[in-house]
């Protein structure tokens, strides 16, 4: 199946896309676009992709589902379009990356400009039903994004994958420890930011394990 990605990822991803299962999920994502409102718009759906290809990624971030209300997923993780107001999680993300680098906390919470670094944004399941949490979920996206993580851990060396949360953690059987710099802490949602998220300085130690690699750092 051809899939309108970036071309390194459709090259890296092409034995996915042949899979039976994946053909499913496309049938059962274009009958949601159809019939509800479905986030993020259709065109934005590899968009974590398409601004950071394959041999640029540096850091992976791991979402769990794209935000399910109006104007805020536009296909990146924790990011909302310029202009709407930051959600939760997303505004301690810029609380702890003050307390750790010193970096102003920045008006849009629009982190297209991490992904063009080769921070790869990437949501486990990457469609969501409008005002419905976890809709798409169990439908063949997170055996797609399980993909992504192995072959980025297989064939990539010295990244920092960024764990948040349980749910984040549970994708760590995928990395291989002694190749990539693996980085938990607890979730920067309300309910648990300070049970270890702030104060976890994760922003500073990516940006050293990079350096210690010869890698350029993100400007966070």
């Amino acid at each position: 199946m051809q899939v309108n990605i970036e071309q390194s990822w459709q090259q890296q991803l092409q034995g996915e896309f042949d899979k039976p299962y994946f053909a499913k999920l496309v049938g059962f994502v274009k009958q949601e676009y159809a019939r509800y409102t479905v986030y993020p718009p259709g065109k934005l759906i590899f968009n974590a992709f398409n601004q950071c290809p394959f041999d640029k990624v540096k850091v992976v971030l791991i979402g769990q589902d794209p935000y399910h209300e109006p104007g805020q997923a536009h296909g990146l993780c924790f990011s909302v379009n310029d202009g709407v107001p930051f959600p939760p999680s997303l505004g301690n993300i810029f609380k702890e990356i003050q307390d750790d680098i010193g970096t102003p906390i920045p008006t849009s919470g629009n982190l297209t400009r991490w992904a063009q670094q080769g921070v790869l944004l990437l949501n486990a399941t990457l469609t969501v039903r409008e005002h419905q949490a976890g809709s798409h979920q169990r439908q063949g996206w997170e055996e797609f994004t399980d993909a992504v993580i192995r072959i980025l851990s297989e064939k990539r060396e010295h990244l920092v994958f960024i764990l948040w949360g349980s749910y984040a953690q549970s994708k760590s059987y995928l990395i291989n420890g002694n190749r990539h710099c693996i980085l938990r802490s607890a979730h920067p949602s309300p309910l648990s930011a300070y049970r270890g998220f702030f104060g976890n300085h994760h922003f500073s130690l990516t940006n050293q394990y990079l350096r210690t690699n010869g890698i350029e750092e993100i400007q966070w």
